[in-house]
């Protein structure tokens, strides 16, 4: 509670508000995503259906849709984005030794981005195409845990690459991503800053071979290399060496060549490294089919960037509480009891705990057995 109201106090997000606060706006943001509501009538409905419990929930104010809907509106979406940057550096140490396949002594991330379609009548902001709009959600994961690290928000016109002018680099750490993101000169400034990259090479680059190390081609490796470029323009932006893995997915019979700058790591361990990507489209997935992202209470981009960080808020406190309370649920699980428990009076760590329970027999049970 206390970072949240430095949060609210840093924007002025109680500035000349009487009633229904930024808190009562979160938890009523918060309680759509949890249960799913539809929309602000919706949420309206639940909540007014259930006002002897509101007080309980945290909720001081009467909850009214004309409300909400203009504190989505009015109230700066960075209250929520602080709030959720907050919660990162705790759900990361909490997951700090989740083992994702590979023994790595430093971070490991996957970038990605995933396209919001939009109504280009409704959302005329966020213009994409001439028929629809778009919102891109750029996010950096760590691989352990699946914890996003950095999350942008932007137009569906912008270019994935572009993330890489804000793109915080960390020294060391690993970056895996698909071809979309491949620019030489941004790579370039990423091995300068001591960072490693894992990234799928385009299909008609144009290098030299310098050097091929054995490899074992049982485990779908084809070869090993370290190569240079030959083009004008890569060699320009990327006038280093590189290392040119080619592997061969054994289930899929598909043929991929992946670039990275990382020289010590097992050629094994670079392949597996871009298998593991893969968790950011699981990831996606699993927000858009959990939590409410794809379809909005507002219009405006206030309330539709605020939404998406309270969202992420809510993912991120879910992660912190299944590794606080040593939940072995899955998060779909934990998502699904809190759904249908949002009003229950009772310690979360006894609503989540499995019981098993024995209905009690006697021998002399006067009630008639249905089939004999």
């Amino acid at each position: 509670m206390h970072t949240f109201r430095q949060c609210v106090k840093r924007y002025q997000g109680n500035r000349k508000v009487k009633s229904f606060t930024c808190l009562d706006q979160f938890l009523c943001m918060a309680f759509a995503q949890l249960t799913y509501r539809e929309s602000l009538r919706d949420i309206e409905a639940c909540l007014r259906a259930q006002s002897n419990k509101l007080y309980h929930m945290g909720i001081r104010s009467q909850v009214s849709r004309n409300t909400l809907a203009n504190a989505n509106k009015v109230r700066d979406w960075r209250i929520y984005a602080d709030l959720a940057h907050s919660l990162i550096p705790v759900a990361r140490s909490l997951y700090l030794d989740e083992d994702f396949g590979i023994e790595l002594d430093q971070a490991a991330y996957a970038l990605d981005a995933t396209t919001i379609d939009l109504c280009l009548t409704l959302f005329p902001w966020a213009e994409f195409r001439q028929t629809k709009s778009a919102i891109k959600l750029h996010t950096l994961l760590d691989l352990r845990g699946s914890i996003p690290t950095f999350i942008y928000i932007s137009d569906g016109k912008e270019h994935e690459v572009a993330v890489f002018d804000d793109l915080p680099l960390e020294a060391g750490a690993t970056y895996v991503m698909d071809r979309g993101y491949l620019d030489y000169f941004r790579l370039y400034r990423m091995t300068k800053a001591h960072a490693f990259f894992v990234i799928r090479a385009k299909k008609n680059m144009a290098f030299r071979r310098l050097y091929s190390a054995p490899v074992n081609r049982e485990t779908g490796l084809l070869c090993d290399q370290t190569v240079k470029f030959t083009g004008h323009y890569a060699t320009r932006d990327y006038p280093e060496k590189l290392r040119r893995v080619r592997v061969r997915d054994l289930e899929t019979d598909k043929t991929i060549v992946i670039l990275s700058n990382n020289f010590t790591l097992p050629a094994e361990s670079i392949a597996l490294l871009y298998r593991r990507r893969w968790y950011i489209e699981q990831f996606f997935r699993w927000i858009k089919q959990n939590l409410r992202i794809k379809s909005f209470y507002g219009t405006s981009e206030n309330a539709v960037k605020t939404q998406i960080w309270i969202a992420v808020t809510v993912y991120l406190l879910v992660a912190i509480m299944k590794k606080r309370l040593k939940i072995e649920a899955s998060l779909y699980t934990i998502l699904q009891i809190l759904s249908v428990t949002s009003f229950e009076r009772i310690q979360l760590n006894q609503l989540l705990v499995d019981a098993d329970y024995t209905a009690a027999s006697t021998e002399n049970d006067n009630q008639l057995f249905l089939f004999n």
